[in-house]
């Protein structure tokens, strides 16, 4: 609500960058993202619809493979369709969204060229009609930049590049707006690479966190004699779960080399749920 505020005329980019971290953070984030955009995309406030477009562009820019595997089905897209098509909020919708849903699922076709739905979405609204022609993106126009971002970002932390990004952006010749367009696109996947990283870890830690929680409850009370039947079912499942996200941490660490703060919380994490299973080994399958 803050981030897509109509009383506020400007981004609010701090609530932008904390809905992406969000979106990133939350196992559920990227298949939420979308139906909450949506319905702040087809508000009737103009402001409104303008904001929730730059958030979403914004998440497209930071949020990763799954937030884009989602914003690519039938489902979402047909979402933006209705912000365009005179049988549902065409007719009200004002011309500056409209324009600006078109320019988004037009540049998608070009951004994302194996996603088929994307394409097949574009073509119709072509095909009725609704829109007339290709938007004006040409290959020199250089994508928006990403959203505020965190302080270890590629584009603070690789000099090289960022020196070389901000040469060709001074640059009058097409090339290199070409090149420079390609060198963010390059960043951009580099960094939604290194974002869904930080989501899987968080995620993976999470769910480690409440696994190890649940089951030191339920090992004290099968103590105690007190377990019911399900609740037995719901501990070996628990288990079972356990001996699964062991894998997943260690993956985590071998990615994480790179980052002490990071790989001291998977370690962590993981003597955590070792010692909750080896108490199971223990008190149960004894």
């Amino acid at each position: 609500d803050k981030a897509t505020d109509p009383s506020v005329p400007e981004e609010n980019w701090e609530c932008i960058q904390r809905f992406c971290d969000q979106v990133n953070a939350d196992m559920e984030g990227p298949s939420l993202a979308p139906r909450l955009l949506a319905h702040k995309i087809q508000s009737p406030q103009e402001v409104e619809a303008l904001h929730a477009l730059t958030v979403l562009e914004t998440c497209v820019n930071n949020c990763g493979e799954r937030f884009h595997s989602e914003i690519a089905k039938f489902r979402f897209l047909n979402e933006l369709i209705k912000v365009l098509s005179p049988k549902y909020y065409g007719t009200w919708s004002s011309e500056k969204v409209k324009s600006r849903v078109t320019e988004v699922i037009f540049s998608w076709t070009v951004w994302f060229p194996q996603e088929v739905k994307i394409r097949d979405a574009y073509q119709m609204l072509k095909k009725q009609g609704i829109v007339k022609e290709d938007p004006k993106v040409p290959e020199d126009k250089i994508l928006p930049p990403p959203s505020p971002r965190s302080q270890n970002s590629i584009f603070d932390t690789d000099e090289e590049k960022s020196k070389l990004l901000a040469r060709l952006l001074k640059s009058s010749h097409a090339e290199d707006l070409q090149a420079a367009n390609r060198l963010i696109k390059s960043m951009i996947k580099e960094e939604q690479e290194k974002s869904a990283k930080v989501s899987r870890r968080v995620s993976t830690i999470g769910e480690v966190s409440e696994n190890v929680k649940r089951m030191d409850e339920l090992l004290e009370n099968y103590k105690r004699q007190e377990l019911s039947k399900s609740d037995q079912e719901t501990l070996q499942t628990l288990f079972q779960r356990g001996e699964k996200l062991r894998p997943l941490l260690f993956r985590l660490a071998s990615e994480t080399v790179d980052d002490d703060e990071a790989l001291a919380e998977i370690l962590q994490a993981n003597d955590k749920l070792t010692q909750a299973l080896r108490e199971y080994r223990q008190v149960v399958a004894s």
